[in-house]
């Protein structure tokens, strides 16, 4: 009986010696005994970060728009942003379920949790978030090597950016999100951080809340050198882009008399993933060819 009982708790205390525990972005503790084997996606940039942080291979379900890289597109789709299949994602059996905190719908997220599978909430604010939670998400993963070098990698790719460009001379720079209503963003979010990075500066960086609302005076207003948005998917910028055509009627606007309307491809601005990188090099070139457009 003794000989049990002790075996029961070297058991319990190995169990314990060896859980992973990691903070998520919502500040919380996830904990599991063991590395995941079997997790649930549930945002296309929380499919990318896992497949960066090593492990791809164990994602048994993801959402609509995992579409990078090439091996997400063939994982089970269990919804989307905006409605989830929660019988199919238990019948998957995940031992790990990431999500978006802002971006999946809050009542199937109380479902979610009551199900008590371990859940990690992703949303990363920062350049610096971004390396960090490939670590974290390598760690629950037991990837730990193969995270360590990707978030390496789009540390070092940033610094290089950041050395290169943050020092040039400033740019003002409007980022619109989308163009009916007209929508911004202001400081809360990691592509404000990208245009500093760049040497620009968001003229609605005060703004709120985080994607505000805003009127076509206010950007005639602020008069930006630079005007940038997001192409759709992984489609090429086309020379003409529609939806910025718009500020063509006011001609004596900079970014408009000197041609700084600029398109980039929408899946490497707008989501935290290393591609982001890439996102960020583009639009560095963007506002150099906006510095070299000033008059002399």
């Amino acid at each position: 009986m003794l000989r049990c009982a002790l075996g029961f708790l070297i058991s319990v205390f190995m169990t314990q010696a060896h859980a992973i525990t990691v903070t998520d972005d919502s500040g919380a503790s996830v904990t599991l005994t063991k590395p995941a084997e079997r997790v649930v996606s549930l945002a296309p940039h929380v499919t990318e970060l896992l497949f960066a942080a090593g492990g791809g291979a164990r994602i048994v379900g993801a959402v609509t728009y995992s579409d990078y890289p090439k091996e997400a597109q063939a994982i089970p789709r269990v919804g989307d942003n905006k409605a989830l299949d929660l019988e199919r994602i238990v019948a998957l059996h995940p031992d790990l379920i990431v999500v978006w905190r802002h971006g999946n719908a809050a009542r199937q997220m109380d479902r979610l949790q009551a199900l008590g599978i371990p859940i990690y909430f992703s949303e990363p604010k920062h350049l610096d978030d971004i390396a960090a939670s490939i670590g974290k998400l390598g760690a629950l993963l037991g990837t730990q090597t193969s995270a360590q070098a990707a978030s390496n990698a789009f540390t070092r790719d940033i610094a290089q950016l950041r050395a290169r460009y943050a020092q040039r001379p400033p740019v003002s720079v409007f980022y619109q999100v989308w163009d009916d209503p007209l929508m911004t963003l202001n400081r809360d979010n990691v592509f404000d951080e990208v245009i500093g990075l760049c040497g620009g500066v968001n003229v609605f960086a005060e703004e709120k809340p985080r994607v505000p609302t805003i009127s076509t005076e206010a950007v005639l207003a602020a008069n930006p050198e630079a005007i940038v948005t997001a192409t759709p998917g992984a489609t090429k910028p086309e020379r003409t882009l529609p939806a910025l055509d718009r500020w063509k009627r006011w001609p004596a606007l900079t970014a408009v008399s000197r041609g700084n309307l600029f398109g980039i491809d929408g899946d490497l601005i707008n989501r935290p993933t290393p591609r982001l990188a890439l996102g960020a090099a583009e639009l560095c070139r963007d506002l150099d060819a906006a510095r070299e457009k000033r008059p002399k």
